[in-house]
């Protein structure tokens, strides 16, 4: 890929915790993450892809693989099956990673992690950032609406808080 000028962004998964090795060391992590830099990945995505993970933990995780690979390289990719998912991404923006990786009305999961639930909900990240004064770009009524829209399709409400929160909003200033 590299010979042919095409950008690749490497993924390391479960670096919170495994279902099949429990709990990762840091330094294992950093470990995979330097072979992928080294291996030409002009970024390395950080997964804790069952959801395992809390602030502190992901911080000494951050810590050990920015010995090897630049933070300005780096993006974080956090499940939400504890409700970690935000302070864990809080955690890493205190320590320099500006990418994160989330799904629209938290879909996704883990099918090796029994119980494991889904990414991120776009919604919380976007809320939180913006106040925190961290402009997304982010239009959050269209945001909603496709939140909205693929919940339905799927015949389930959003996972979402914010997307709770602003459809529980909407509904009491359509029925007043």
């Amino acid at each position: 890929a590299r010979t042919d000028g095409i950008k690749v962004r490497g993924y390391v998964s479960c670096v919170l915790g495994c279902p099949y090795e429990g709990e990762i060391k840091p330094q294992a992590v950093a470990d995979v993450a330097k072979a992928l830099w080294d291996l030409g990945c002009y970024e390395v995505s950080l997964g804790d892809t069952i959801g395992v993970g809390t602030p502190l933990k992901a911080k000494q995780m951050l810590r050990a693989v920015c010995d090897d690979v630049p933070v300005s390289h780096l993006a974080m990719h956090f499940h939400d099956t504890y409700g970690q998912a935000l302070a864990n991404l809080y955690a890493g923006l205190e320590e320099g990673v500006r990418v994160v990786d989330s799904a629209a009305g938290g879909l996704g999961g883990c099918p090796f992690a029994p119980g494991a639930t889904g990414n991120v909900a776009t919604e919380d990240v976007v809320y939180m950032l913006e106040g925190m004064g961290i402009r997304t770009g982010v239009d959050m009524s269209r945001l909603l609406a496709a939140t909205n829209e693929i919940s339905r399709l799927l015949g389930r409400p959003p996972v979402s808080r914010v997307a709770a929160a602003l459809n529980a909003k909407a509904k009491r200033a359509n029925s007043e």
